[in-house]
């Protein structure tokens, strides 16, 4: 499986960013794409999670009610879309598959890609 990020950068607080994931190799009709985060001195946190097949979507509570996962247009894709930024959601934010949710609290997931770096600041 081959993942590939784009979007991040610099928002201001308040500010809004979306990220992208394109996704490939999958070999099953059984799989999830994720986004998780790690922020200097801070362990990885899940942020969010769907699985494709029962297109059942989690968010951690730091979260929701701000971000939203969604499919994109292209298949095996999804847009995570941020909304009302906070210097705290500043962190490395990284696109990872698996066969389904489960692991989204530990981040363990199978396959990741190199992440990219949102920073809240201003």
């Amino acid at each position: 499986v081959r993942l590939a990020e784009s979007g991040g950068g610099l928002v201001q607080p308040g500010g809004s960013m979306t990220l992208s994931c394109a996704a490939s190799g999958f070999t099953s009709d059984n799989y999830a794409l994720g986004w998780f985060r790690q922020a200097p001195g801070k362990e990885r946190e899940g942020v969010t999670c769907i699985n494709f097949r029962t297109n059942i979507i989690y968010y951690s509570d730091s979260v929701k009610g701000r971000f939203t996962i969604s499919r994109g247009n292209a298949e095996n894709s999804v847009f995570l879309q941020m909304t009302n930024l906070k210097p705290e959601d500043t962190a490395v934010y990284y696109c990872a598959s698996d066969g389904d949710c489960s692991g989204r609290y530990y981040g363990e997931f199978d396959y990741w890609d190199r992440g990219t770096r949102v920073t809240v600041s201003g």
